[in-house]
């Protein structure tokens, strides 16, 4: 699969950004799906991961209640809606896709996704 990660930018504290994450080359609904970030001076972290079938989800604590993550399977696309951002969400983001987990289930660990986007830029100053 395919990944083209999107809709990053420059906003204000307290803005709101939605990134997409287009999907292609193989059934999206085969793939349990995450975001990650890589802020400058630290390693890359996870920020959230969604079931192939969009039940479950999880998220990282420094975004959780900020931000949801969903997909659309019929458009094969990803989403991550961030609202509250603060200066340390700045980064950039990129999505992961990991083939042919159980249908339920959520994957956190970035060296378990096989498949990565090309990161979009996150930049939260005022």
């Amino acid at each position: 699969v395919q990944l083209q990660a999107s809709g990053g930018g420059f906003v204000q504290p307290g803005g709101s950004l939605r990134l997409s994450c287009a999907a292609s080359g193989d059934i999206f609904s085969l793939y349990a799906m995450g975001w990650f970030r890589q802020i400058p001076g630290k390693e890359r972290e996870f920020v959230a991961a969604i079931s192939r079938d969009g039940s479950s989800t999880y998220y990282a604590d420094p975004v959780k209640g900020r931000s949801m993550i969903s997909r659309d399977n019929d458009k094969n696309t990803l989403f991550l809606q961030m609202d509250g951002l603060k200066p340390e969400d700045t980064g950039v983001y990129f999505c992961a896709a990991v083939r042919r987990t159980p249908t339920t289930i959520v994957v956190v660990t970035a060296d378990w996704y096989a498949h990565w986007g090309q990161g979009t830029q996150v930049t939260v100053s005022s």
